[in-house]
C-alpha cells in the first residue's frame, strides 16, 4: 500500500510541476487556438453544439482535476512553511513556544493570540528603542516595572 501511495505522490508531483510549466501553458493556449481555428468549418460556424461541447467538456475536466492538484501542492507547501516556522520558534531564545503548531488552534484561540500580540505591539510602541523585541510576558513585566518606577 505504501508503494502505491508513494507512486501516486510522485505522479501528482510530476503533473503539478508540468502543469505549472511554460510548455503546458503553450499547449493549453494552442488547444484553444486550434479549437477557434476549427470554428468556421463547422456547420453552423461556431454555433454547433458538438463544437461547443468539446471545449466545455475539456475545460471542465481539466479544471476539476487541477483544483485537486493545486490544493495538494498548497497543502504540502503550507505544511513545509509551518514546519520551518516551528523550527525557528523552537530554536530562537525568547520566542514563545506556545506558537509552535499554532495553525492547529481553533479560530477563537487564534483570535485570543491575535489580541495578545496587539497588546505586545502597543507595549512596544512605548519603547524608546525601536529594535527592542520581547515576548508578551517579558514586555508586560517591563511595562509594569516602568510604571512602578514612574509612580515612585
Amino acid at each position: 500500500m505504501t508503494r502505491k501511495i508513494q507512486a501516486l505522490e510522485r505522479l501528482a508531483r510530476r503533473i503539478t510541476d508540468w502543469t505549472g510549466s511554460s510548455v503546458a501553458f503553450v499547449i493549453a493556449l494552442g488547444s484553444v487556438f486550434v479549437w477557434l481555428a476549427v470554428g468556421p468549418f463547422v456547420d453552423p460556424p461556431f454555433l454547433n453544439s458538438n463544437y461547443q461541447l468539446i471545449i466545455n467538456t475539456g475545460t471542465t475536466v481539466v479544471t476539476f482535476l487541477m483544483v485537486f492538484l493545486i490544493q495538494r501542492a498548497q497543502n504540502k507547501d503550507s505544511q513545509a512553511v509551518h514546519l520551518k516556522l516551528n523550527e525557528l520558534l523552537a530554536a530562537v531564545q525568547g520566542a514563545s513556544n506556545r506558537l509552535i503548531s499554532v495553525e492547529d488552534l481553533s479560530e477563537a484561540e487564534l483570535h485570543t493570540l491575535h489580541k495578545h500580540f496587539k497588546r505586545l505591539v502597543e507595549l512596544a510602541k512605548t519603547e524608546q528603542n525601536l529594535t527592542e523585541s520581547h515576548s508578551i510576558e517579558e514586555a508586560q513585566g517591563r511595562h509594569h516595572t516602568k510604571r512602578a518606577r514612574e509612580k515612585t
